[in-house]
């Protein structure tokens, strides 16, 4: 029990300063503002630090990525089963929230008032063709734009090549590789001291928000969780079953829930995929998965396997698009949606510090101003038990399925016969 809360202390701390900011918020009204400084104290920091860690993180990740090329095709079915699953989440997400939308018969009236003031369409009146859009999602005209928490995107772009070049140029690019590394670490620290402040400065801006946008959100973020709660059971039991079944059959079903026990119940204790390796490990190898494709998919599942986090990232973005009265029914709503809350959960989880860099993301490929960023944040923080069930436990039945495509149909018996 000592252990279970040593590992959620953060989470019930962040929890009990938003539920006193909130109850805040509702005794006091509009006239809890007056801690609004100490919220937006909190926001600049994060802000502050948004662009080194991106950069640092991102190219770092990149330019450490020697020793993959001997892994071929494990690394192909990895590839494979990654984007193939992550997908998957985020269709079941978004058709989630068209079944149960999170703030559906909330009254958003005084919401929407306020909200209005920040609303980028009526700064966006220039027609833009689609082909223009394009260019300007992906990269700007100068350096120095890079430098903004508005072109996020764009900056990830430039990372990533920047990373890649310091790959390509192998022992020439070590230095930079090496400092990009020292770089990554420095900023985690800075990330690790703002954080502190992170019970008080976000404590104080729910404040803000609730005495402004009035108490119905509450009923939002509740039913946002119970949403969460419902994605993670169906996902949980019926897909991972499916996943299991596509595997090895009927066997792999068997087989996995014999196994699945273990890694469920350490990453609910811990709330950490990277604690979760080692039982990862021992459950993927008694399922059957040789030793070298579990040892691959399960340390690189812990950082890029994510289908809790997408999910998560569809919930952000469809709370926000509600909030601000747009409309997401569109086939263009629809795929822009599906497209971030893939990037967010399956490529922004390899990256430390991911979930804030995904949040960023959000408002930055959408549009929405930076003070939305609090309001998401508390979703990150509801969500994070179930978030890293769906995150951890799904990267073993993923190591059966990249089992398959490297082994072939009737790996699970002749691994198991094998073993006998």
């Amino acid at each position: 029990m000592r252990h279970f809360l040593r590992n959620y202390q953060f989470t019930f701390l962040l929890l009990a300063s938003i539920l006193l900011g909130g109850a805040a918020g509702v005794l006091f009204g509009p006239k809890a503002a007056f801690v609004k400084p100490l919220g937006d104290l909190f926001l600049n920091l994060m802000f502050m630090i948004i662009i080194p860690l991106v950069f640092f993180s991102i190219s770092s990740a990149i330019a450490s990525m020697d020793g993959m090329k001997r892994l071929g095709k494990i690394m192909a079915g990895i590839v494979v089963v990654f984007l193939a699953t992550a997908a998957t989440a985020a269709v079941i997400g978004l058709a989630g929230t068209f079944l149960f939308n999170p703030l559906e018969g909330t009254d958003l009236t005084a919401i929407k008032t306020i909200m209005k003031e920040f609303d980028p369409a009526a700064a966006k009146t220039e027609d833009v063709s689609f082909a223009a859009q394009l260019v300007n999602t992906f990269t700007v005209n100068d350096f120095s734009l890079l430098l903004s928490k508005s072109n996020m995107l764009q900056l990830i772009v430039f990372s990533v090549l920047f990373g890649l070049a310091a790959a390509m140029a192998q022992e020439k690019g070590k230095p930079i590789a090496d400092f990009l590394a020292s770089g990554t670490a420095v900023m985690m620290k800075v990330v690790s001291i703002v954080m502190y402040y992170a019970p008080i400065g976000l404590g104080c801006y729910f404040a803000t928000v609730i005495g402004e946008l009035g108490p119905q959100i509450l009923g939002g973020y509740a039913r946002t969780f119970v949403l969460y709660l419902g994605l993670t059971v169906l996902y949980y039991l019926v897909f991972f079953t499916l996943y299991a079944f596509i595997a090895a059959g009927k066997d792999g079903v068997k087989t996995f829930w014999k196994h699945a026990a273990a890694p469920s119940i350490t990453a609910i204790a811990t709330c950490s995929s990277a604690a979760s390796i080692p039982v990862n490990l021992t459950a993927a190898q008694k399922m059957g998965v040789p030793k070298d494709i579990a040892e691959t998919v399960i340390p690189l599942g812990a950082n890029t396997h994510k289908d809790g986090s997408v999910f998560g990232g569809v919930l952000k973005v469809v709370f926000l698009f509600a909030l601000f009265g747009k409309d997401m029914t569109s086939v263009t709503s629809i795929l822009a949606i599906l497209g971030v809350s893939f990037l967010v959960g399956a490529v922004m989880g390899a990256i430390p510090g991911g979930g804030m860099i995904g949040e960023m993301l959000i408002l930055s490929v959408f549009g929405f101003p930076p003070e939305a960023l609090p309001i998401i944040a508390v979703i990150s923080t509801i969500i994070d038990a179930p978030a890293t069930l769906l995150n951890s436990t799904g990267n073993t039945v993923c190591a059966m399925l990249v089992t398959r495509l490297v082994e072939g149909k009737n790996w699970m018996h002749r691994q198991l016969s094998a073993d006998s």
